[in-house]
């Protein structure tokens, strides 16, 4: 998998856009009249709220707004680790009300990829072997010779291709960071959601991490969606979405840091 270099540079879908109609097969995610609803303290509270919406593939989107906004929470419901109250979420247009546990942990582990602020990093493997788990837990066998060179593969496309055989604790964090977004790539997935992958970095090591993300849509044609609060980390997107109260109260298209910064304080003023 080769990555280019670039900043933004949005696909021919066009950018994320509202669902209105029956759109399954159509896009990489699709949410369509999502509702997530807890109980606290004897009272219904709406994570989410009737939320819709379209991401076609080959797209970079943020996910935005203030704590308890519910941006988690559209996250946790739109990779199938979280079960809406009611609405449909497609991937790759599966419906995942549709299926089973079983068949819904296949999904997650060969249709999604996954990148978080706290890594999960194995510290007892190697670089190589935390990039292959993916690879393991689909049933591939880790003598098989092909399990260690999609490892390397997607090691050299983060520039970590000769750092396999070291342990991960003697990386910084930036490299840790390439390494969760390598994982991430091996069983290249329809998804990619990264839940604020660069809250924890200093800003130069954090625009190396969103330029490969960047880099995951533009040169192999990945969808992600990633969940931030900082307006430089969504001017890497095609487009950023901002929750209120579950609901999404504003989109930016091509989004830049001061735009976003100010959609940001304006929100709860409405």
């Amino acid at each position: 998998m080769a990555l280019r270099m670039g900043r933004r540079t949005p696909g021919p879908a066009g950018p994320a856009r509202a669902a209105d109609h029956d759109t399954a097969g159509a896009g990489a995610l699709t949410l369509e009249s999502v509702t997530r609803r807890y109980r606290r303290g004897g009272r219904d509270f709406h994570a989410l709220d009737n939320v819709s919406m379209e991401v076609p593939p080959g797209r970079f989107l943020a996910v935005m707004g203030r704590s308890g906004s519910g941006k988690t929470t559209f996250l946790q419901c739109a990779a199938g680790l979280d079960q809406p109250t009611s609405g449909t979420v497609r991937v790759g247009g599966t419906d995942l009300s549709r299926l089973s546990e079983a068949a819904l942990t296949r999904l997650r582990r060969d249709r999604i990829g996954f990148v978080f602020q706290s890594l999960n990093l194995v510290p007892s493997l190697t670089v190589g072997e935390n990039t292959a788990l993916p690879l393991l837990l689909r049933g591939m066998n880790p003598q098989d010779p092909a399990v260690r060179e999609r490892a390397l593969r997607v090691l050299a496309a983060v520039g970590l291709g000769d750092r396999a055989d070291d342990s991960p604790i003697r990386l910084s964090g930036g490299q840790q960071q390439r390494v969760a977004i390598a994982r991430a790539l091996v069983t290249d997935p329809a998804v990619i959601f990264a839940d604020e992958p660069t809250g924890a970095l200093d800003p130069v090591t954090a625009r190396e991490v969103l330029r490969l993300l960047r880099e995951a849509v533009d040169g192999a044609g990945h969808t992600v969606v990633m969940v931030t609060h900082d307006p430089q980390a969504a001017a890497w997107t095609d487009e950023a979405i901002f929750i209120e109260a579950g609901h999404i109260v504003a989109r930016e298209d091509r989004p830049e840091p001061e735009t976003v910064a100010r959609r940001l304080a304006g929100l709860g003023e409405r």
